[in-house]
């Protein structure tokens, strides 16, 4: 590992000015490319304290050897040497896009005697017009068969040409009229590369014009009583009409634009590009990118350009380009985009209108992209074994942890303090295990304490079920849930109270959180259900006190044949128990991709359920149990009083006068607010006066302790602690 200031450059000898630099590591490979508009001021950031670096940027700077740059006139230029010596070097810490999947495009050789129309994958030749990408050869196939009847271009291979123009008879395809047969000399050179040119145009969404034309020979045709004609014309006409119905208007004015859209983690980015030509869709295509550095969305999408155009000129490049973030600075890629065009590029995010609505699902189909990426590489059999296996040799596990528990708290500056429990089994989630807590010790934020109390009511679940199931052998010592020791079953096997009181004693019974009854039931698969299936190991979000609040609950409850350990987010190290340094997995690793995933999916169940108590303590008010009355009912009842204080002093006969309120549901309206405890009335803090309930808010009530959680998806219902 490299010291950046051996080989920082001496004061002075950066240039103030546009230009591209490179790291380059002891082997003299290039590790990373950059532009920048003051090569002074970029290269400084790299060399300050380690400590304020960003983790990637640590690694890059501490694995280079030297680092050299180039000036440039303009920061045009800048960008398109940035992306010259990228294409070049392939550097290990630039972020590189790659193509979900091979795209087959639908290619005209115009760089041949006789152009052919065909389908082709991988690079760009020169000299040959490309439509596309589409997601399927046989669409491409389809297109082109319909478009032979009216534009009748070669598609034989030159093998086939060669062979019919020696023997003088064509394939086929010239026998049925999709094909003009030049290598009979049916048609000459020069016009059947005119038909390739209409061809061409017709794909580029030029399509008016040829459609006008043949409307008019077939009236021409008509005109003259030539119906044969007339019908081969109308038909043409219909071939073409269902090649265009293949790809629907979705911009008018026949716009030629490109949509990209961004769908990103912090692990990984996928984008996702929609090819508009004529109003029309006429290509999608998606890339995928690890985020090997500290990346803006305006970042990525600049590096994306330069992927999409890099290679491109003229017409390839639409007047119109829709990104969902702008680059900063954006004058040096618009006019990078302007001069690979040869005329103007509007380069923007799009504010209303079809273009907007466009963009949207340009963005759903990038975000479907990413978690499609994703759970193919999380899906594949041998990663996840590999996976398993990585994390078991750095933690030193006996075994790999088949079933994996990873627990997250949320909240929102003290409030509404939750934690979640996901399960992984063999590297996959299992959403019928998730469950939910709401923290009910204390309250007040205190992540560490709030870890400890979830991991001891999990797993003083786990020790009753067991205790319940029969599973202690007789006379076996072993911790009780209250902490205590003792032989046998503490409570009767039908009914066992979590929290080490009776299960009729008063809170834990009403509670309703710690209480488990009735007999060991089994899910589908044979497993008991609740929390009677340890796991290997337990991962917490958090570092070094988190960590140890975990394990101290397990040494509390008498557990010690589970693993813990913690993933911190920061720079994403494994911290062990009772361990003054942290694991470092390699950042290529998938035993630390799975243990990110884990991480990731915790907080997100997590947050999504802190969200939606936090939703539903605002909403809440005493008109929300009145059975019968809707939301509009609702409304309409605090618009016609203005507020729940004026509505409860309110008299059975002043309710049904607001519409749609009869009596019986004014005489139930009446009831729930008499027994409705009004709110604490507000206060001015400033000048201490009482204010009046005169906005029209509806008061809210505090949730009922262990009130259940409905919120969520069914899984989360089904996986919720109550």
């Amino acid at each position: 590992m490299a010291d950046p200031s051996s080989y920082r450059p001496r004061p002075g000898e950066i240039p103030d000015s546009p230009g591209v630099y490179r790291f380059r590591d002891e082997h003299r490979r290039v590790i990373y490319v950059g532009k920048a508009k003051s090569l002074r001021q970029r290269l400084a950031n790299y060399f300050q304290d380690l400590a304020n670096l960003h983790p990637r940027t640590r690694t890059m700077v501490t694995t280079a050897a030297s680092v050299e740059w180039t000036v440039v006139s303009t920061e045009v230029e800048a960008l398109q040497l940035e992306y010259s010596w990228i294409k070049e070097y392939d550097p290990r810490f630039n972020v590189k896009y790659r193509d979900d999947k091979s795209y087959p495009y639908l290619a005209v050789t115009m760089n041949e005697e006789f152009p052919r129309v065909q389908v082709m994958r991988g690079h760009k030749k020169k000299g040959v017009r490309y439509f596309g990408p589409y997601g399927h050869a046989w669409a491409i196939r389809d297109t082109v068969d319909l478009l032979l009847r009216v534009f009748p271009v070669r598609t034989c291979s030159a093998g086939v040409f060669k062979n019919a123009a020696r023997t003088g008879r064509p394939c086929l395809l010239g026998y049925i009229g999709k094909c003009s047969a030049p290598c009979v000399e049916r048609i000459s050179a020069e016009d059947h590369r005119e038909l390739a040119e209409e061809f061409c145009d017709f794909m580029a969404g030029r399509t008016g014009t040829y459609l006008r034309r043949l409307e008019r020979r077939m009236a021409d045709a008509a005109e003259e009583m030539e119906y044969e004609r007339a019908a081969r014309l109308r038909d043409d006409i219909g071939a073409l009409k269902k090649a265009m119905e293949k790809s629907a208007v979705v911009l008018a004015d026949a716009t030629d634009a490109d949509l990209i859209a961004v769908a990103e983690d912090e692990l990984e980015a996928a984008v996702q590009i929609f090819h508009v030509r004529g109003g029309r869709v006429r290509g999608q295509r998606g890339w995928v990118t690890d985020k090997v550095e500290e990346i803006t969305t305006g970042a990525l999408v600049e590096h994306a350009l330069q992927q999409l155009y890099g290679e491109e000129t003229g017409d390839a490049v639409p007047k119109e380009v829709l990104v969902p973030a702008l680059p900063d600075p954006v004058e040096p890629v618009q006019q990078w985009l302007t001069d690979r065009r040869g005329s103007g590029v509007s380069l923007r995010i799009p504010q209303r209108g079809d273009k907007k609505a466009l963009m949207e699902t340009v963005q759903r189909n990038a975000q479907q992209a990413l978690v499609l990426h994703k759970t193919k590489r999380a899906s594949d059999l041998t990663t996840r074994s590999r996976a398993l296996e990585e994390i078991a040799d750095a933690l030193g596990l006996d075994s790999a942890p088949l079933r994996i528990e990873c627990y997250d708290i949320s909240h929102l500056q003290g409030d509404d303090v939750v934690a979640s429990m996901v399960v992984f089994e063999d590297g996959l989630a299992r959403k019928s295990e998730y469950r939910r807590f709401q923290i009910k010790g204390f309250r007040g934020q205190d992540d560490v304490r709030s870890m400890h109390e979830v991991i001891t009511r999990r797993f003083r679940r786990y020790l009753a079920e067991k205790e319940r199931t029969g599973e202690w052998a007789d006379g076996e010592e072993r911790t009780s849930p209250t902490g205590a020791t003792g032989t046998g079953p503490s409570a009767p096997d039908s009914q066992v109270a979590m929290d080490g009181r009776a299960a009729t004693d008063g809170p834990a019974a009403e509670d309703g959180e710690f209480l488990i009854e009735g007999p060991a039931l089994k899910d589908d698969d044979g497993r008991p259900k609740r929390f009677a299936y340890p796991p290997q190991l337990v991962v917490v979000d958090g570092g070094r006190p988190q960590v140890a609040a975990a394990q101290r609950a397990l040494d509390e409850l008498g557990i010690d044949d589970i693993a813990v350990c913690g993933l911190a987010k920061r720079l994403e190290e494994v911290w062990l128990p009772g361990d003054d340094d942290p694991v470092v997995l390699p950042r290529t690793s998938e035993g630390l991709y799975l243990l990110q995933r884990v991480r990731d999916e915790a907080h997100r169940f997590a947050i999504t359920y802190q969200r939606a108590k936090r939703s539903k303590r605002f909403r809440a008010g005493p008109l929300d149990d009145v059975p019968g009355l809707g939301e509009t009912r609702k409304q309409a009842l605090i618009k016609h009083f203005g507020s729940v204080k004026k509505l409860r002093s309110a008299t059975i006969d002043q309710i049904c006068e607001v519409p749609g309120i009869g009596r019986k549901t004014a005489e139930t309206v009446a009831v729930a607010l008499a027994g409705a405890t009004p709110a604490a009335p507000a206060v001015n803090t400033a000048t201490g006066e009482i204010m009046d309930d005169e906005d029209g808010a509806p008061e809210t009530t505090a949730d009922a302790p262990g009130e259940p959680v409905t919120a969520g998806t069914p899984d989360e219902r089904r996986g919720q602690e109550t």
